[in-house]
């Protein structure tokens, strides 16, 4: 399967300049990005660019004030990374980066916003209760009915999320993804096939269908198993093109912008259910992001060299 992409905007490595791959960092998804970034940066030395590694904020900070950075290539994933925190200093910096900007970046690293955007634009996304400190979660999940989800608002790589099938399981379900933030999201559990959705420069790659070794897509299933199960492209015909619509709609509705992933529950109707928008997916070697590209005849060195790419669009003024 080839998809049709637009030329790319330069040939010569040299024009990117001096590239720093952001990644690490402090987040929960630390191990995850310093993975994701050194395969970042070998794809990158494959083509040519003179790219190197910075290791967080603080070590990128010094990096740019000794004026050993061109652009930046972002693969810090959670947290600063993906909040707006790291776009905004760069943009005030007159640093270009790649990927989502401070509106898009911050917006989507929220689920409750995310969905709020989304509804507004009448698209689907599971009804949910925001679970505020305090918050009364047996008349929340109430609302919501069993089975459900409980996950922090503000993190990625399935990090602090429970499914829950009875009441009894409620207070450990809060308690967990209370580690990881004061602000929670309640969601109505959709039962059916998990799937993903990479978009690259205003197109949709084709679908995964995720089949897990257990109950569901977790932590370890990510990015420790290799029973994982990856089906791609996960449907066929219509309902392909369909998933894959939904999909870039909900990313550019978000303010997402180059290049992310967009994570979607189809259930046992047929019908699909938007869950979340990640604006710097993960590039390890059981991310979804390049699974796809190799689907669509895109190997790593060409996917890396696209996505930094998008650090040409123009920066906000």
């Amino acid at each position: 399967m080839t998809i049709e992409l637009a030329p790319c905007k330069i040939s010569d490595p040299t024009r990117f300049g001096k590239v720093a791959v952001l990644y690490g960092g402090d987040s929960a998804e630390r191990e995850v990005s310093l993975n994701s970034g050194r395969n970042v940066l070998e794809g990158l030395l494959a083509c040519g660019v003179n790219a190197f590694l910075v290791d967080g904020v603080t070590e990128l900070v010094t990096a740019i004030r000794a004026q050993k950075v061109s652009r930046v290539f972002n693969i810090m994933h959670g947290a600063a990374g993906e909040n707006g925190v790291v776009q905004g200093l760069l943009e005030a910096l007159g640093v270009p980066y790649t990927g989502s900007r401070v509106l898009g970046a911050a917006l989507t690293l929220d689920k409750i916003r995310t969905k709020q955007v989304w509804i507004s634009q009448g698209l689907p996304t599971p009804k949910y209760r925001r679970l505020a400190a305090g918050a009364d979660v047996g008349v929340a999940a109430k609302e919501i009915g069993y089975p459900l989800i409980i996950k922090p608002a503000l993190e990625g790589s399935s990090v602090g999320v429970s499914r829950v099938f009875e009441s009894s399981d409620l207070d450990s379900a809060v308690k967990l993804a209370a580690r990881y933030g004061r602000e929670l999201l309640m969601e109505q559990l959709i039962e059916g096939g998990e799937y993903t959705v990479a978009i690259l420069n205003g197109v949709a790659l084709p679908s995964i269908k995720i089949v897990p070794p257990g109950e569901y897509y977790d932590y370890h299933a990510k990015y420790i198993s290799d029973d994982t199960q990856y089906v791609c492209p996960g449907l066929d015909g219509a309902a392909e093109s369909e998933i894959r619509s939904l999909a870039l709609d909900a990313f550019n509705a978000s303010g997402a912008i180059g290049w992310g992933r967009v994570d979607v529950m189809r259930d046992r109707h047929g019908a699909n259910w938007l869950l979340e928008v990640n604006t710097t997916p993960g590039m390890t070697s059981h991310s979804l992001v390049p699974k796809a590209a190799a689907k669509a005849g895109i190997p790593l060195p060409q996917l890396v060299w696209r996505i930094l790419e998008t650090s040409l669009e123009a920066m906000p003024t």
